[in-house]
């Protein structure tokens, strides 16, 4: 069976995942769609090119639509594809509102499409071997993660064009809560965030750099920073640790990491286990994954997804969950005000 796709989207990120299908036997691309013209790398130059989304899906009838527009559209885009008769790739996040996400979980269900979302780092070797390490410590956890990024020039460009809609701390964080939720399996309780707006150039109500505190069922603490922009520091951009009672894993970065490089937002160099008991163990990450390989990686699982019927109920309740995370701590943002969860 070939799954033929429609690729929605060609920022970085869409022509990644157009560029896995190419690749994959197991994918045909029927056609691109972009709403403005987009230089494409060489692979890509002879697939039909849209630019309007409705009337590809229409024409086209894809298997499978891999949706990697601006957030704002990752909710209406997956529903009509799921309407059309395909399953879905969506980029994170899965919408901007809680509600559009269980919208397209109703649907999926509805419909018995699959939806796969965009969490990279569950393919990529070193978070599976944190995640891994670090529930066999046990809990509760303190989770210490961040993700800053000193961008200027175009990537700062696509870094405000995504602030039309989202924040970092959403845009970014559900990657990272994910791994939170993965670890303790206990259901969030309150999130506490703070954000600040430190340029001109973006929107009066929106902010680019922001923290928040996520508290668990069971006592784990969760901790999450991220900024965008030219005046972000390059120092202690790349926070990786998970403590416990018994000790910690941390993810350790090579001392020529840079923040503007985006195969550091994946790649590590070394996993300490730290374990009271016994010290501490490194474990080498050398020769892992980068950027397009993870990509790849995704769109295997994809395969396996449509092909072997997998059951992704977990999956999509995980992505629901992490996102309202996110959300909650961008709403207390906002509001000053701590928000409750599960109530």
């Amino acid at each position: 069976m070939t799954i033929r796709v429609l690729v929605a989207g060609l920022g970085n990120m869409g022509r990644s995942h157009a560029l896995a299908y190419h690749l994959d036997p197991a994918f045909q691309i029927v056609g691109l769609v972009n709403r403005s013209k987009v230089e494409l790398p060489a692979e890509l130059q002879g697939y039909p090119l849209h630019t309007d989304y409705a009337q590809a899906l229409a024409a086209l009838k894809p298997d499978f639509v891999c949706v990697a527009t601006y957030s704002d559209t990752h909710a209406d885009y997956a529903c009509a594809a799921m309407a059309a008769g395909a399953d879905v790739f969506v980029e994170k996040p899965l919408a901007t509102t809680v509600a559009d996400a269980r919208r397209v979980q109703a649907m999926a269900v509805e419909t018995g499409r699959k939806v796969v979302v965009g969490y990279i780092l569950r393919h990529h070797p070193s978070w599976i071997r944190l995640i891994a390490e670090a529930r066999a410590l046990g809990g509760p956890y303190v989770f210490r993660l961040n993700l800053n990024q000193q961008s200027s020039g175009p990537t700062w460009e696509v870094h405000k064009a995504l602030m039309q809609t989202t924040p970092p701390i959403v845009d970014c964080g559900v990657h990272y809560v994910d791994v939170m939720c993965q670890i303790t399996d206990a259901q969030p309780v309150e999130v506490r965030g703070m954000g600040l707006r430190l340029s001109p150039e973006i929107a009066p109500d929106m902010y680019n750099y922001g923290h928040f505190q996520v508290i668990f069922a069971d006592g784990s603490l969760g901790w999450y920073e991220a900024g965008w922009g030219p005046m972000m520091s390059d120092t202690a951009f790349f926070v990786k640790d998970v403590v416990s009672p018994n000790g910690a894993v941390s993810i350790r970065m090579p001392d020529s990491a840079r923040s503007d490089d985006i195969d550091t937002h994946t790649k590590t160099s070394l996993l300490r286990v730290h374990k009271v008991a016994s010290g501490d163990t490194d474990i080498s990450m050398a020769d892992e994954p980068g950027h397009q390989d993870l990509c790849n990686r995704e769109a295997a699982y994809v395969a396996r997804a449509i092909t072997e019927n997998l059951d992704l109920t977990r999956h999509m309740n995980d992505a629901v969950q992490s996102l309202a995370i996110c959300l909650a701590a961008d709403e207390s943002v906002r509001s000053g005000q701590p928000v409750k969860l599960g109530a």
